[in-house]
């Protein structure tokens, strides 16, 4: 199975519409089965009574893979919060795998869409084979906010995975996955698994290189976006992409993608 986690930055890009065409082009020739989107918007428009509106990111998206003959892909989308002001900011999952449900739900002390430390995780259960498995994606919020604290969203996350089938967690976590007994560590204690420790092939998983939102005093590499598990599985290897090197830069985090051995 091969799996892709992006914080897509949707409409902050330069040359937008050009780095949504070349991820189609990355899509079609890696054939993900499973792909976590985060920062998925579309502008506020009270005019338009659609929950997903044309301008939506993963819309635009999979018009463009249909244009390349891609269409199998399915995906769901909530929003969190106001993105940018004029932007419903929210997470996608896409999926070529059977969706046998959906799934949305707050983490957050608050849900106050005007308020930008709302944060949701969207989730979908698909059958892999004959075997049911969860997928989410997630974009928490920061290690040393008091106000909305990052083990409270880590805790009710957690509480929300499923017990008797494996569960994918993937997304923009906000925390350094090399800082010690902060965020990073802390989902490890919850009993979540790094698929980029389990991997037998693997660079340096470095996702956001200086200053981006949210980092705006960030002076090194962060390996903050994640692809975690519920369980142990095989991983045959972890990638960084859309980083220059491996494809053109698409946003301002780097994608990973995973092979997983199920």
């Amino acid at each position: 199975m091969k799996v892709l986690t992006l914080n897509c930055h949707a409409w902050q890009e330069e040359n937008q519409l050009q780095k949504i065409k070349h991820l189609a082009e990355v899509i079609k020739e890696k054939n993900y089965d499973v792909i976590a989107l985060q920062e998925v918007m579309q502008l506020v428009d009270p005019s338009d009574d659609e929950k997903v509106k044309k301008d939506n990111y993963a819309v635009v998206l999979l018009h463009e893979l249909m244009k390349l003959g891609v269409t199998d892909y399915q995906f769901v989308w909530d929003f969190a919060h106001i993105g940018f002001d004029i932007y419903e900011e929210g997470l996608a999952v896409l999926t070529r795998l059977p969706i046998k449900k959906a799934d949305s739900f707050v983490i957050t002390n608050q849900d106050d869409i005007h308020n930008f430390r709302t944060r949701r995780v969207v989730g979908v259960e698909v059958m892999n084979g004959d075997q049911p498995m969860s997928i989410y994606s997630c974009h928490l919020g920061w290690y040393h906010d008091e106000e909305e604290p990052f083990k409270n969203q880590v805790d009710r996350l957690v509480a929300k995975l499923p017990q008797n089938q494996l569960a994918l967690v993937m997304g923009d976590f906000n925390n350094d996955a090399n800082i010690r007994d902060e965020g990073y560590d802390y989902l490890l204690s919850k009993g979540l698994v790094d698929t980029y420790t389990s991997a037998e092939e693997k660079d340096s998983g470095m996702t956001v290189v200086g200053k981006i939102d949210g980092w705006s005093n960030n002076k090194k590499d962060l390996r903050i976006d994640l692809v975690l598990a519920n369980q142990n599985i095989k991983v045959k290897s972890s990638h960084v992409i859309f980083n220059g090197q491996h494809k053109e830069i698409v946003s301002d985090h780097f994608g990973i993608e995973v092979e997983l051995d199920l």
